[in-house]
């Protein structure tokens, strides 16, 4: 076939042509039907490991994810130098100018070489682990996914902040062992205080039998005097992430024992001063 004045040999370039373009798909297809295959068989793997070595959810989940991505970095890295084979790219020279492009950015990659480093300690020193409720880098809430390069943790108010590991400084986890739970309350300087504290006795009582709660509530008595008020202080143990529900079922407890009892909680007010002179 001639196009343009070239002679073309369509035969022979459809001959050439197929049989790679059916090469690159076979790859591509086996490539996404292993991937899947290969996460779920690391899944299992450290699931099955885990309840053998009795290792904690949290820690399997991390591991999991970690595996999961180095996985599939793995095998696109494979994809793609089998992609060349077939394409028939020497690797030799690509390498090597891959080298040389390699040591020109690699003063520019430092901050790269950091983060890899600075994630396999976090790992290593089990910093943070998935679903551990932290505070570091000026972010505050739960850990979503421990990665080489960044740390994914989700802020109460839902936003998904992607941190750099090597920004992650002075980490302050608070899932490693029982929590406070802690309630101040006021009332007026006019109530009774030992009727307070008395009520507040009572309320600690209903929670002792709590299973949320490790330790406590106990009251604990005045707490700081305010300018219209007086504080009174609650504090229990609680299991790891249940501190803030325990909390407010205790304010709520403790203001209905209050109006019961006649104490009321005192709130702001104001007071005009009408000057009539003049």
């Amino acid at each position: 076939m001639e196009i343009f004045g070239i002679n073309i040999d369509l035969a022979g370039l459809l001959g050439s042509i197929v049989p790679v373009i059916l090469q690159i798909g076979l790859m591509i297809l086996a490539f996404i039907i292993l991937v899947p295959i290969g996460k779920k068989i690391i899944e299992k793997t450290l699931n099955k490991a885990g309840s053998n070595q009795k290792l904690s959810p949290s820690r399997i989940k991390t591991l999991e994810k970690l595996l999961q991505n180095v996985f599939s970095y793995v095998m696109f890295f494979v994809l793609v130098l089998m992609l060349f084979g077939v394409l028939g790219i020497p690797l030799g020279p690509l390498l090597a100018g891959a080298g040389i492009i390699g040591l020109a950015i690699g003063f520019g990659a430092q901050g790269l070489v950091s983060d890899i480093v600075t994630g396999f300690f976090i790992l290593l020193e089990r910093q943070l682990e998935i679903d551990d409720y932290a505070t570091t880098a000026g972010y505050d809430g739960i850990v979503e996914e421990i990665g080489l390069r960044t740390t994914k943790i989700r802020s109460f108010d839902g936003t998904l902040n992607y941190v750099p590991n090597r920004y992650i400084e002075g980490v302050a986890n608070h899932t490693r062992g029982n929590m406070r739970a802690l309630v101040d309350i006021s009332i007026r300087y006019n109530d009774n205080l030992d009727k307070a504290i008395t009520v507040l006795e009572e309320v600690c009582a209903e929670f002792k039998d709590d299973e949320r709660f490790k330790e406590g509530p106990d009251a604990i008595g005045v707490q700081s005097f305010g300018t219209s008020d007086i504080v009174l202080r609650v504090v229990g143990q609680t299991e790891n992430g249940l501190q803030w529900e325990c909390e407010r079922a205790m304010r709520k407890q403790i203001k209905e024992a209050f109006d019961h009892a006649g104490i009321e909680t005192p709130f702001p007010q104001q007071i005009a001063v009408q000057n009539n002179r003049g």
